[in-house]
C-alpha cells in the first residue's frame, strides 16, 4: 500500500518539479543576464518541490495506511 503512494508521490512530485522549474526559470531569467544562475536556481526550486510532494505523499500513506488498518 505504501509503495502505491510512493508512485503516486512521484507523478505529483515530477509535475510540481516541471511546474517549479518553469515558473523560477522564467521569474529569474527576468533577472539575471546570463543563463548559469537562472538555471542553477529552477534546478535547486525543482528539486525542494519534488521531494516535499514526495515525502507529503509517503507521510499520507502511513497515515491512511495506520487508518485503514486500525478500522
Amino acid at each position: 500500500m505504501i509503495t502505491t503512494f510512493l508512485l503516486v508521490g512521484m507523478v505529483i512530485g515530477l509535475f510540481a518539479g516541471l511546474i517549479a522549474f518553469l515558473i523560477t526559470y522564467e521569474e529569474y531569467s527576468r533577472h539575471y543576464l546570463e543563463r548559469k544562475m537562472p538555471l542553477r536556481l529552477a534546478l535547486e526550486a525543482a528539486a525542494f518541490a519534488f521531494f516535499v510532494f514526495l515525502v507529503l505523499s509517503v507521510i499520507a500513506g502511513f497515515v491512511l495506511t495506520r487508518a485503514y488498518v486500525s478500522q
